[in-house]
């Protein structure tokens, strides 16, 4: 687990917020607690390694409706729902918008704990990708618009013939173009620019 992970809560119920804080607190946890969605989403959009634990059914904006409103907002926060008795049906929704896991009530501690470590996890790993993808970003933005309009049909799978024709110019400079691609994005095969290329379309975050 990381030190400087962060836990937020979010539950209407002041016993729980201050059990969990309590919980999460001991095994090292930074933990920050909130009433209502609508006080978390006040909040600065937090940065990982993070998870939040949120509450389906709370007086204003549910669970359901934070996680729709993060998703919307591009924050990859990983999310456990807390789900009373009785609201399964709703947790398993979260599940399938992208919940990593939820929680009954009364809490098990120790599926709290492992429920947050995954989520710290995936944060963590997601953190990774995002350093990951702004390093190709980087790369890609010190192409000059031509290698840019290179690279694009190349990983469109366009041999060097077709993209001398679309471009209007010679195969040769097409070649030259596609030799600086390779040098100033790094990649040392096709098979890897295109995987480049593929991570520019995943969202940022």
């Amino acid at each position: 687990m990381k030190r400087d992970a962060v836990v937020f809560v979010v539950d209407d119920d002041d016993a729980v917020r201050r059990g969990l804080a309590a919980l999460l607190g001991a095994k090292g946890y930074a933990v920050e607690t909130f009433p209502t969605a609508e006080a978390f989403l006040l909040r600065e959009a937090p940065r990982p390694p993070a998870c939040l634990l949120a509450d389906v059914r709370m007086p204003g904006m549910s669970g359901l409706e934070l996680q729709a409103e993060l998703k919307r907002r591009g924050v990859g926060l990983p999310v456990v729902v807390i789900t009373g008795h009785g609201d399964v049906a709703m947790a398993v929704t979260a599940l399938k918008a992208g919940a990593i896991d939820f929680i009954e009530k009364p809490f098990d501690a120790e599926a709290i704990l492992a429920a947050v470590e995954a989520g710290v996890g995936r944060s963590t790993m997601a953190e990774a990708r995002g350093a990951d993808r702004a390093e190709i970003v980087r790369r890609v933005a010190a192409l000059t618009p031509r290698e840019r309009e290179v690279m694009d049909l190349v990983v469109a799978g366009q041999p060097n013939k077709v993209v001398a024709f679309r471009l209007k110019i010679a195969i040769r400079t097409v070649e030259i173009h596609r030799a600086r691609v390779m040098e100033k994005t790094g990649a040392r095969s096709l098979s890897e620019l295109v995987r480049m290329a593929i991570r520019l379309e995943e969202p940022a975050g």
